[in-house]
């Protein structure tokens, strides 16, 4: 059978023994599309990598910017009909990059309310094919933990979407510690999603055009997920849960490395920031991480990942609709792993990281 016939036979329902969870899907209320078209035409934000990536998306007129951007602003039938065609049983859908995080404070605050209240409704509606992740205004410690509050216990959210740094501060720096106090009592994952780079650290990948999903994007969200174990953040919130996503941000592949590097450092006392923790980095990546495949149908990877970090915490997922080729999808279905090992990464381990109920 050709790649192609593969393609026209996906389906969903589970026919092939697991439902296809994709736990990475994107979304953007067309009143934030508004605010950001109107910020970049009047300059009000100077962001290099919101320029570069907005400036782009937002006005370009290219097919693939075409695509993702109808499809960002898109809850009903458009998103229903491509997940039918990829064979995506359910999306966790979350706000786009960067979401409220380049806004000012009560601009933030007012877009994370509009965005939850949108995507709870969508799923409302399509409780079978949605689910949602909670948005909130880290620029205000205390009302993004209300709000998380809220878009858990009113809204049935079981996870929070963090869009990586905001205006280069990152989750370890304590004015953020009361959405990591959050999460943690409400027994809800956070998922960090890469930003552009900030302005400290993107000249040099501009230049080169690696600003990016090619190279920026995973440097950056690697580098928050680093600094929340490097800098003790895990052991104040020994239960917290973090999810990323584009196999890992390829942390698992510089495992055995950053234990080692760190226990050096420590040991040097180079610097006054990074003291001894209750446990090596690589443990944190396997208690306290899950990793996700967006972007990433590989099978070697996906592999090594489970095998390093374990298969209970590798969550599939597609990455709509910045990257949703169907022919990844029968790519990652032919995988040569156990039924029970396939079911779950693409199934069984969302439904427990999520909370979803399952389907009868």
């Amino acid at each position: 059978m050709s790649i192609e016939n593969d393609v026209k036979a996906l389906r969903t329902g589970g026919q092939h023994g697991y439902l296809r969870i994709a736990t990475e899907e994107a979304f953007a209320p067309p009143e934030m599309i508004r605010m950001y078209r109107r910020m970049i035409r009047n300059g009000e934000i100077k962001d290099p990598g919101f320029l570069s990536l907005w400036g782009f998306y937002a006005f370009s007129k290219s097919p693939r910017a075409k695509f993702i951007f109808d499809s960002l602003q898109d809850l009903g039938e458009k998103r229903l009909a491509d997940m039918d065609e990829r064979g995506i049983d359910k999306q966790i859908i979350a706000l786009t990059s960067p979401g409220t995080q380049i806004l000012k404070r009560d601009q933030a605050v007012a877009l994370a309310e509009l965005a939850n209240d949108q995507l709870a409704e969508a799923c409302r509606k399509y409780p079978d094919r949605f689910a949602g992740m909670a948005a909130c205004a880290p620029q205000d410690g205390k009302a993004a933990a209300k709000e998380i509050e809220r878009g858990v216990s009113k809204l049935g959210f079981n996870s929070v979407i963090i869009n990586s740094h905001t205006n280069g501060h990152y989750l370890d720096e304590p004015q953020f510690w009361p959405i990591l106090e959050a999460a943690e009592a409400l027994d809800v994952p956070i998922y960090i999603h890469p930003n552009t780079p900030p302005k400290a650290m993107i000249k040099p990948m501009l230049d080169a055009g690696l600003d990016g999903a090619i190279y920026g994007f995973g440097v950056e969200t690697s580098l928050h997920a680093l600094r929340l174990i490097t800098r003790g953040v895990l052991d104040r919130f020994p239960k917290l849960q973090i999810i990323i996503g584009h196999m890992g941000e390829a942390l698992p592949f510089w495992q055995y490395r950053i234990d080692y590097m760190h226990a050096a450092t420590v040991r040097s006392k180079r610097y006054d920031v990074m003291l001894p923790l209750q446990r090596k980095p690589s443990e944190y990546l396997r208690e306290n991480y899950y990793m996700t495949n967006s972007g990433v149908a590989w099978e070697p990877a996906i592999k090594f990942t489970q095998a390093t970090v374990g298969v209970d915490r590798v969550v599939y997922a597609m990455d709509y609709p910045y990257q949703c080729d169907p022919e990844e999808v029968v790519a990652l279905d032919a995988m040569k792993m156990s039924a029970a090992t396939k079911k779950k990464f693409f199934q069984t381990n969302a439904e427990k990281l999520f909370k979803l109920k399952k389907k009868k």
